[in-house]
């Protein structure tokens, strides 16, 4: 059983993988910034991408590294500055990883490499166009990435995310955000319902990030439920849920979603036996829940 290093695993994406993680009995150890409460197991070192504390690192003498920091924070990560700042950091990370012994290497990217279209984005076929500032850092580390480890031996995952939601999940993102507003009695006004992108809920991306780790899985591999669903269902889901269907409403004259429709290929990632388990029905129905608390 490989040795897991994780970073971002006080975060939406990590804290799953490491739930997951050490709920196998994966042994793992968790790069964060100050004392939290982590899964029993857990070893927690102390320290930041800018900074990482090498010598525990060193103790813990990794195998994989499992790489989820980044900037995530709606309406602020797509076009900050601190892109750049990870995407050096992250380099350097597993450069010296690499030169330490560490044999495989899951990093996450993002969806929206992919040139905007209405296909479905395949890891071989699809072009790569980022246009923001996060999915250009994400496209170059990759490339560095591949460059860096390709004579090295060491294997390299990049996992591409599409549209993770679930308990955990900042406030701010359509889920959530849609609950609140519902909550407060606020109509909710879909100026682009049709949208359709690919939403996989965070404990079956998690379950999927920690195969790419355990079964050495190399390349990029899009990490989806390869099946659309639009803004207009997922908010009349979650009206539903809180008993106000009421309070959707759909303009006379919406607007088409700029990025087109964004549903994944996931052939590669079902080839690996990976399924997801959780609908989407009961994954809204659970942030619903827990959003109640």
């Amino acid at each position: 059983m490989p040795r897991i290093l994780i970073t971002g695993g006080t975060g939406f994406i990590g804290s799953a993988v490491l739930r997951q993680s050490a709920g196998a009995g994966d042994p793992i150890a968790a790069l964060i910034r100050s004392p939290a409460t982590l899964p029993a197991g857990v070893v927690p070192l102390i320290g930041t991408l800018a900074e990482p504390p090498w010598d525990a690192i060193q103790a813990f003498a990794p195998d994989v590294l499992i790489h989820c920091a980044w900037i995530s924070t709606p309406g602020t990560y797509l076009d900050s500055p601190e892109n750049e700042d990870h995407a050096i950091w992250a380099r350097h990370l597993v450069r010296r990883l690499a030169t330490a012994g560490v044999r495989h290497f899951v990093i996450l990217g993002t969806c929206i490499e992919y040139q905007a279209g209405n296909g479905r984005f395949s890891e071989d076929s699809s072009p790569l166009e980022p246009r923001s500032p996060y999915a250009r850092a994400k496209v170059r580390l990759h490339r560095q990435l591949q460059e860096d480890l390709g004579c090295s031996g060491a294997g390299l995952a990049w996992g591409r995310v599409f549209y993770p939601y679930g308990i955990g999940e900042h406030p701010q993102r359509l889920c959530s955000s849609l609950v609140a507003r519902f909550r407060r009695g606020e109509e909710a006004v879909l100026r682009t319902p049709n949208s359709t992108k690919d939403y996989i809920h965070v404990e079956d991306l998690a379950a999927a990030i920690r195969l790419l780790a355990t079964e050495g899985v190399r390349g990029a591999i899009n990490l989806a439920t390869g099946s659309g669903v639009t803004v207009r269902e997922i908010a009349e889901r979650l009206a539903r849920e809180v008993g106000r269907p009421e309070l959707v409403r759909i303009p006379d004259s919406p607007v088409e979603d700029p990025l087109g429709d964004v549903v994944a290929d996931t052939s590669r990632l079902r080839g690996l036996g990976w399924e997801p388990k959780v609908t989407l029905e009961s994954g809204l129905r659970r942030l619903v829940e827990h959003l109640a608390t």
